[in-house]
This record gives C-alpha cells, sequence and structure tokens, in this order.
C-alpha cells in the first residue's frame, strides 16, 4: 500500500509539472475528452490500493446482451474500444470524460480513406437535373434533394455498434457486486470482471449524442453528434489555444450547456463521418459545435477542416446562441459549411472571412430544424458544385457582405424559410452539372424538398440595395412552393433572358407530383429597375406589383396559360420585348410601352 501511495504522489507531481507548461486559462477551462487524465489515474490507483480490490480487466469487455436473470449474464462480444477517450481504449465511457490539465493528446492521424466514410465525389453523379446543396451519399443515384443525402432505408450504416458481433460469452455476478441497473435484452454495455472472471461491475455504453448503443443513433431513429475531443466549461476564456482532432465522428472543441469566450483560438479539424445527416443536422464531426442552450462568443482566431462534415462552426438546438466575429474560417471537403445553425440554434456573425471548396457547402449554412442566422458584413465563397453562398432552412439575414458561389447558385431558400439581403454583394454561377434538358439553371432558387428538413409553407425572400449576379442561366427559379419575393433599389446582372421562372418540375427528386408541383409567387417591386423575361407555366401563379418601378422584357411570350396578376402604380411601366399574356391587369394600359408587339389580357389584346 505504501508503494501504491508512492506512485500517486509522484504522479500527482507530473500532473503539477504538466499544468504549469500551459496557459491557465486553458486547464481551468477546457476538458479534454480524447484521453485519461493523469490525475484521474492517480486518484484510482490510490484508492484501489486502499480497498485493495483484486486485479480487474478495467477496460471491461463490450457485450449485446442476450439475457440477464441479475446473477448470469450472456451476451455477444463487440470488438471495439470503449465510447470516449481516445479510442484505443483506454478512455472513460462517454458522458464521463476526466478533466484533464496541460497538453492535449491528440487522436491518431485519419485521412479519411478507411472506415465508412462515402467517398468524396462530384454532387449528383449519375443523377438527373440535381439541385443545389445535393450530396448522394450512398452513390446510388436515386435523385436525392438538395442538402439531403440519401440514407433512405433508416438502417444504421456498416460500423454501427450493434450490427459488430463477436462470439457468445456467459459470466457470473459476483457476490461482493452491486448491480441495480436495469438490462435488458439487446442492451450494450461493458462488464469488468475481477480475477476469477466474475462481474464486479456493469455500466450501458452509450454513442456520443447520449443514446444506449442497442438503439439505431445513426439519423433516423434519433440524433447522434459523435464524441469530442476537447469540451469548453462553464464560464470559461478560452485564448490563444489550439483545439485539434482527428478522430471520426469527433468535434475538436466542444461547448455542451455552457457559457465561454473564445479569443484568438484556432481550431483544426480532420478525421472521417460515419453518417452524413447526423453531420449536417446535428453536428458530428464538426470543427465546433455549441449545443444545448450555449451561449458562446468567438472573437478572430482561425477555424479549418478537412472532413466530410467538417462545418466549421456549428450551432444547434433551440437556446443555443454563438455569437462569431472576425474569425477565418476554411473548409475542404462535402457537406462542410463555414457556419451552420440547425434544430433552432442561433448563430450571429461580424465580419467572417469563410471560404468552402467541397461539394453541398454553403457558406452561410442550415439544415434540420433551421434557427435564426444574422449575418452583417464579412466575405462568403464556396467553390465546390451545389454550395450557395446561403442555403437557409432558417430564417437568414444578412447585410453589407459579400456572396459568392463559384459552381452554385447564389442563394437558395428552402419551405418555410427565409433569407433577407440588405446591401450585399451576391454573384452565383451554376455548373450544368448533366446538360440535359431538364437541368435548370438559376442564380437564385426557392423550393420546396418534401424531404421532412423545411416546413411546407410560405418562403420569403427579400433584397434592398446591392448587387446581385447571375453568372449562368435564369435570376430567380422557384417551382413545388409558395412564395414571397420582395425587391427594392437592387442592381441586377443578367447572365440570360429570363429574370424569374415559375414552373413546375418533373418530380425526378420528389419535389412535389408531377403537374401539381408548380410555384405561387407574389412578387412586389419598389423602386426597381429589372430588364428580363418572366416565365410562368399553367400550373403556377403570380402576383406581381410595381411600385415605382419598370420592367423591360416579355411576360410569358409563348402564351403557356400561367395565372398571372399585374399591377402598376402610377409611377410604374412595362416595356415589352416581346408579346406578353397576363391574366389580369390593374393600372392604364398607357404604362404599357408595346413598341412592336402586344399585350394580352385574358386573353384580350390590348394593344
Amino acid at each position: 500500500m505504501k508503494k501504491n501511495h508512492i506512485i500517486a504522489a509522484a504522479l500527482a507531481i507530473l500532473l503539477a509539472g504538466c499544468s504549469a507548461e500551459n496557459t491557465a486559462s486553458t486547464s481551468e477551462n477546457v476538458t479534454d475528452t480524447s484521453t485519461e487524465s493523469v490525475a484521474s489515474s492517480a486518484e484510482t490507483q490510490a484508492s484501489d490500493a486502499d480497498e485493495k480490490a483484486p486485479e480487474q480487466n478495467s477496460n471491461g469487455e463490450l457485450l449485446k446482451v442476450s439475457s440477464f436473470d441479475g446473477k448470469t449474464l450472456t451476451g455477444t462480444k463487440l470488438d471495439m474500444p470503449a465510447m470516449g477517450g481516445n479510442g484505443d481504449g483506454q478512455g472513460a465511457p462517454q458522458g464521463t470524460p476526466p478533466d484533464m490539465n496541460g497538453d492535449m493528446p491528440q487522436k491518431p492521424e485519419d485521412n479519411g480513406n478507411g472506415g465508412n466514410t462515402p467517398p468524396e465525389r462530384p454532387e449528383g453523379d449519375g443523377n438527373n437535373n440535381t439541385p443545389p446543396e445535393m450530396s448522394d451519399d450512398n452513390g446510388n443515384g436515386d435523385n436525392t434533394p438538395p442538402e439531403r443525402p440519401d440514407n433512405s432505408d433508416g438502417n444504421a450504416p456498416d460500423g454501427n455498434p450493434s450490427e459488430m458481433s463477436g462470439e457468445e460469452v456467459t459470466y457470473t455476478v459476483s457476490d461482493s457486486a452491486d448491480i441495480s441497473i436495469e438490462i435488458s435484452e439487446g442492451d450494450m454495455v461493458r462488464v469488468v470482471t475481477d480475477e476469477n472472471g466474475e462481474i464486479i461491475s456493469i455500466e450501458k455504453e452509450e454513442l456520443g449524442g447520449g443514446m444506449p448503443m442497442g438503439q439505431n443513433s445513426f439519423g433516423a431513429n434519433g440524433t447522434d453528434n459523435g464524441t469530442a475531443a476537447n469540451s469548453a466549461q462553464d464560464n470559461a476564456a478560452l485564448s490563444d489555444t489550439a483545439f485539434t482532432s482527428s478522430g471520426d465522428d469527433e468535434n475538436a472543441l466542444r461547448a455542451d450547456n455552457v457559457t465561454a469566450t473564445l479569443n484568438n483560438v484556432t481550431i483544426t479539424k480532420t478525421g472521417s463521418s460515419s453518417n452524413t445527416e447526423n453531420g449536417d443536422f446535428y453536428g458530428m464531426n464538426a470543427a465546433f459545435l455549441a449545443e444545448n442552450g450555449a451561449n458562446i462568443t468567438i472573437t478572430g482566431g482561425e477555424v479549418t477542416t478537412d472532413a466530410v462534415n467538417g462545418n466549421g462552426i456549428f450551432s444547434y438546438g433551440s437556446g443555443t446562441v454563438v455569437n462569431v466575429s472576425g474569425t477565418k474560417i476554411r473548409t475542404s471537403q462535402r457537406n462542410s459549411g463555414g457556419i451552420q445553425t440547425t434544430g433552432g440554434g442561433v448563430m450571429n456573425a461580424d465580419d467572417l472571412d469563410v471560404e468552402t471548396s467541397g461539394n453541398s457547402s454553403a457558406a452561410i449554412r442550415s439544415d434540420r430544424g433551421g434557427g435564426t442566422v444574422t449575418v452583417n458584413g464579412g466575405t462568403y465563397t464556396t467553390n465546390g458544385t451545389g454550395s450557395p453562398a446561403i442555403y437557409s432552412t432558417a430564417d437568414i439575414t444578412v447585410s453589407d457582405a459579400a456572396l459568392t458561389a463559384n459552381n452554385s447558385e447564389g442563394v437558395v431558400v428552402e419551405g418555410k424559410n427565409s433569407v433577407k439581403l440588405e446591401n450585399c454583394t451576391v454573384s452565383g454561377k451554376m455548373q450544368g452539372t448533366y446538360n440535359d434538358d431538364s437541368e435548370n439553371i438559376h442564380c437564385i432558387m426557392i423550393y420546396q424538398s418534401m424531404s421532412g428538413d423545411a416546413d411546407v409553407g410560405e418562403a420569403y425572400f427579400e433584397a434592398n440595395g446591392g448587387e446581385i449576379t447571375s453568372l449562368a442561366g435564369d435570376m430567380f427559379y422557384v417551382t413545388n412552393t409558395s412564395c414571397e419575393i420582395k425587391l427594392s433599389d437592387v442592381k441586377f446582372n443578367m447572365a440570360d433572358s429570363v429574370f424569374l421562372r415559375a414552373v413546375g418540375n418533373t418530380s425526378s427528386r420528389g419535389w412535389g407530383r408531377q403537374g401539381e408541383n408548380g410555384a405561387d409567387v407574389k412578387m412586389s417591386l419598389a423602386s426597381q429597375s429589372v430588364s428580363g423575361d418572366i416565365v410562368v407555366d399553367d400550373i403556377s401563379t403570380l402576383d406581381l406589383t410595381l411600385s415605382s418601378s419598370d420592367i423591360t422584357g416579355a411576360i410569358n411570350s409563348d402564351n403557356s396559360s400561367g395565372n398571372i396578376v399585374l399591377t402598376l402604380d402610377e409611377n410604374s411601366s412595362i416595356t415589352l420585348t416581346g408579346d406578353s399574356y397576363v391574366t389580369e391587369f390593374n393600372g392604364d394600359i398607357s404604362q404599357i410601352n408595346a413598341g412592336n408587339f402586344h399585350f394580352y389580357v385574358n386573353g384580350e389584346k390590348l394593344v
């Protein structure tokens, strides 16, 4: 016993020395969840010596329970390490990480080439007319909607611990053990045995999201946001500190129901993602994740990721607030947005420098459950396909910012959500990935995917001032939804002739039923000049109101019988570039400058 006390004291001295080498703010304010604490180990050794505990298999065995009668447990061995810890079986069970002072050892480098991570590939390979933010997770070309990688069968991917089995074993519970937890068939448990092979403790094992491993915690039946290499403590104030993760399904830094400030920190993330939806919806594998009502302020610093689902800064859940300013964010792989908000979270961003390179990686990104996003100033650039500068399943307001999508739409609004732009410059250059007649190319898209990730209802887009440039295709494309569009004093630069296309679609990706999936658009122009045509098909409607505004173009020049109501105030006008057809006209016919063309109202030629 004396020898063990000497060892414990020596280790405690060693710990103190390690702590002295680090800043006080880091050791006090961060829990390193990637490895066991030296202090915890020392305390355990001293305690074990005092109690003269028998020699144990201290890491335990992971079993899927077949039966348990209180005295005898039978189960199937699962060949994987304890969840949490450093990934090599030496860590504490996930959810009870030991505190760590001093330097933070990181997991071995994982280049993401193994495991269950889907290969990186261009958006929508083998698919027709793929929408924005598209990522086909299984590579099966099944017309997955934007930002919704395919995992539709509800099954866990390969590598779900509940599917990893070995030999069946039976253990007897030691007479000295006190086992009080309720255990059922199918539960995943970790058993610790003594030198006689009898159970002295049983713990239910959990995955990162806090769900028992016996449940499917991948996507369809629950949430899973993986693990975290480091966790911010409540009231932490972290400055000039580096946080790194190379672990799979792991955040480099997580803030869970805490208030903390991060000043000039560096966060780096690599490592594989086992499930794209968990990364998109819940923040698994993001560099930084705030959740469960955390209130975080980030100033300056840099966030860099090279991982699938490597979102830069992620705000998840109702009550969670992230305030970030002056931070540089770079992401490289697919499904890796710059700032991401889901589940009702709040994101407030000021003067960020964001650039993403992967497919399905919007610079300002949201997903299932939405939230509220407010952006002031900064530059937001994307380079991948299906990666608009803004993808909204939330309420997003952006002011005085530069938004550039080099291979995608500039902005996408899905479902009952909104985007409001104030004095922004927007540029979109959507690429013709499939080069077929059914693919629509556009700069701003408003639609409903029917994936369940955005409520059905009226979408909203507003732009006041600024400049919007389409470098390919239409300016606005609306399908399978109702929406309101308000434009005031915006400079529009057109690539092609169509300003607004409100039409149905082929339903090849599940966007409603063909023949019933048109668009109902209410568009208001105030102090606005527009040059471009308007196209409304026979299952769509348009209510177009001009106030001190003018349009130069043709309205439904092919007489496609869409229902169009046109209203002009006394200071507005239309200059025709082709024969035009509307259902109802409110204004004076003198306000229609027809030239050599004709203007029809409900089939009657007025000019």
